[in-house]
Order: structure tokens, then C-alpha cells, then sequence
């Protein structure tokens, strides 16, 4: 019996001929002139341990355009799919893959390209949810990232003094309630005073809105012995700036450079010339971090994080683009709009976009 017999159907209606899904159709760092929203035939389910879920929320990440650019694996050719991250219910399984799932059941999912209405994922790239919320797409990617890279790197100490820069973003706000769950002093910068009073509410120490103070002679200042944990997803001139206030010991976690990731090159310089002589002066560090390289500790990280939020431990912002001039994100076709948020610095919390309930599709 081939496993294509053990398609199910999601509450009675058959999964469609053909779905809409976003393709890469040539490298750009431009997301929109990189990516093209097509519809095309569903897939089938051909192995054992693979899952079809429904999709219902996608989450958007800085590092889209630097796949849509090609950056991550320049083997690969267009097209293919976008997008990293999604959550839905489960319409069909794989023969193994029905052991541990059934369907109807709310799952996330990780892989490219998670922009489409249906996908087709091994087992083993999923997490089972207790529900369909959008909260818990932020933990997928952005909560991941944080929790590993700070377990891992940050070897956090009572007292140390954290910066946090882009600290109102998806993996920012994470960044900034874990350093404080280690009893850290926690500094977040942002690029506004609702974002910094939203820093507030989730427990950060110092929120900075550097288009209202100036951030090194803030920094200089208040924290003259400098910063304990750097916590760096911006680049250029705010890599610069964070190298020269590390205090002895310090460290900095490199997870990302979002000012760069719309050049042609994916970068913005910074000043390396001096950086080994920094370093050694003060015995620092500076480590990167790239969360597929850590999936190990994935099924781990997940897990806490999940109960961490259901007992109320943990904030999982999300902004589905309620405040953008267009309105709330819905649908693949928002996607665009989604990103373009992103990069305006608009978002507070994790960009999520809500696609279509099975019941109102119109494939």
C-alpha cells in the first residue's frame, strides 16, 4: 500500500490540487524583486515520516532577504521557496509519522519555504503545540536563537551588566527576558519611546531610544567600568560602537547585522583593523552565532520555553501589523508588506503574518 492511502483529510475537505506559496525567482537582497507570489500543484506525501500541515501563521526574519539573496547556500538556484517558520493544524500524515501526530492537531513547523498555504516537512523539523496561537511562533526561530546562543555564549553571572541593541525585535525581546532571568542589568537599545516603554514592561533595566540620547556617552557615563554581555544583531556603526564599551572579560554574541542585510555585499564595514588589539587589551571575546549549528539543543530549548510561557514566565510579543498604514497582515500576499515593516523599523515584538483558515480557503 503506497503511503500516498494514508493522506487524511483535515475535518472532511480534501486537501486542494493547488495552493498559493511564495518563490524565490532570482537572487536579491530586494525581497520584493526576488520573490513572486504563484500558486502551484500541493505536494504529496511520499514517505513514511513526513507531515502535512495547514498553515496559519508564518513568521518573518530579518535573514529572509539574505536567502532570497542567496548568501546562505549559493549552490542553491532559483526557484525555490521562501520563508523559515510556520504554525498550523496537521491535514495529513506520513505512515510513521502517524504515531506521534494526528490530524487536526496544532504543530509548528521550521524549514524553507514555510511562505505557502500547505507544506509538506519531515517529522523530525517539527514541534507538537497545544494550540494555534501566534505567540508560539515566536519561540520557533527568534526565541530559539536567544535562549541557545545565551545558554551557550553568554555564560551569564548575577549582576553582570547586558546590552541588549535591537531589544524590542523578535529575538531581542527574548535576549532581554533571559538575561534578566540570570539576574543580569540588562540594557536594551530601540528606536523609540514606545519601544522603550515596552522594554520597560517586559524588564529591562535601561531602555536607550538612541534617536533621543546619544547611545556611547549614555553608555560611557552610566556604565563607566563597561558592558559585561554584548547581545549584537545590528552591525556596522552599532558593532563598532559596543566593541569599545566591552569591559574586561566581556563578551559579545554576534547572532546577526540587519543594517547590512539590503547592500549588495549583506554587510555594512566595521572597523577590524583594531579589533585583535582590542580584544587582547581587554581579554574579550567575540563569538557568532548561527542557530542551525546548535539543533541538538533545539527539542530542549523548546520545551522550556513552552512551559515557560504557559505558566505566565515569559512575554512572546507579537505584532501582526495592527499600526502599519495598510492594516493587519493576512494573508501570503502581506508578506511583502511584512517585510518592508521590518526593515522601516516598525516592529515591536515578532512579525507574524495570519493566512487564511482551511475553512475560508478558496483553492
Amino acid at each position: 500500500m503506497s503511503y500516498s492511502t494514508h493522506f487524511m483529510d483535515f475535518k472532511g475537505s480534501a486537501i486542494p490540487s493547488s495552493m498559493k506559496k511564495l518563490l524565490v525567482t532570482k537572487l536579491s537582497p530586494n525581497f520584493r524583486d526576488a520573490v513572486s507570489l504563484q500558486t502551484a500543484h500541493c505536494e504529496e506525501c511520499c514517505r513514511a515520516l513526513l507531515i502535512y500541515p495547514f498553515a496559519r501563521f508564518v513568521g518573518i526574519n530579518a535573514s529572509d532577504i539574505n536567502y532570497s539573496a542567496g548568501r546562505y547556500d549559493p549552490s542553491v538556484r532559483p526557484p525555490f521557496g521562501a520563508g523559515f517558520e510556520g504554525i498550523g493544524e496537521v491535514v495529513g500524515l506520513g505512515l510513521s509519522a502517524s504515531a506521534h501526530y494526528a490530524v487536526g492537531q496544532a504543530v509548528a513547523y521550521f524549514g524553507d519555504g514555510a511562505f505557502a498555504e500547505y507544506v509538506v516537512v519531515p517529522a523530525k523539523k517539527t514541534v507538537p503545540l497545544p494550540s494555534v496561537q501566534p505567540e508560539f511562533l515566536t519561540l520557533l526561530v527568534s526565541g530559539a536563537t536567544a535562549y541557545i546562543s545565551l545558554n551557550n555564549l553568554g555564560h551569564l553571572s548575577e549582576g553582570e551588566k547586558v546590552l541588549v541593541t535591537a531589544a524590542a525585535g523578535g529575538t531581542g525581546q527574548f535576549a532581554v527576558q533571559f538575561a534578566k532571568k540570570a539576574k543580569c542589568h540588562v540594557i536594551g537599545t530601540c528606536s523609540s519611546d514606545i519601544k522603550a516603554g515596552f522594554l520597560k514592561s517586559i524588564g529591562c533595566d535601561r531602555p536607550v531610544n538612541y534617536k533621543a540620547e546619544d547611545l556611547p556617552v549614555m553608555l560611557h557615563r552610566e556604565y563607566p567600568k563597561g558592558i559585561d554581555v554584548v547581545y549584537e544583531s545590528v552591525g556596522g556603526d552599532m558593532f563598532d560602537m559596543a566593541i569599545n564599551r566591552l569591559a574586561i572579560k566581556g563578551r559579545m554574541i554576534v547572532i546577526g547585522f540587519i543594517s547590512g542585510y539590503q547592500t549588495g555585499s549583506g554587510l555594512k564595514p566595521v572597523r577590524t583593523g583594531t579589533l585583535p588589539a582590542k580584544l587582547l587589551q581587554k581579554s574579550a571575546s567575540v563569538q557568532g552565532f548561527f542557530l542551525p549549528h546548535f539543533l541538538s539543543e533545539y527539542s530542549e530549548a523548546m520545551k522550556h520555553m513552552l512551559e515557560m510561557y504557559e505558566h505566565g514566565e515569559l512575554v512572546c510579543e507579537v505584532d501582526m501589523g495592527e499600526m502599519a498604514p495598510e492594516g493587519k497582515f493576512l494573508g501570503l500576499e502581506s508578506v511583502f508588506r511584512a517585510v518592508d515593516y521590518m526593515y522601516l523599523g516598525k516592529n515591536i515584538g515578532k512579525i507574524v503574518v495570519e493566512l487564511a483558515h482551511p475553512n475560508s480557503s478558496k483553492l
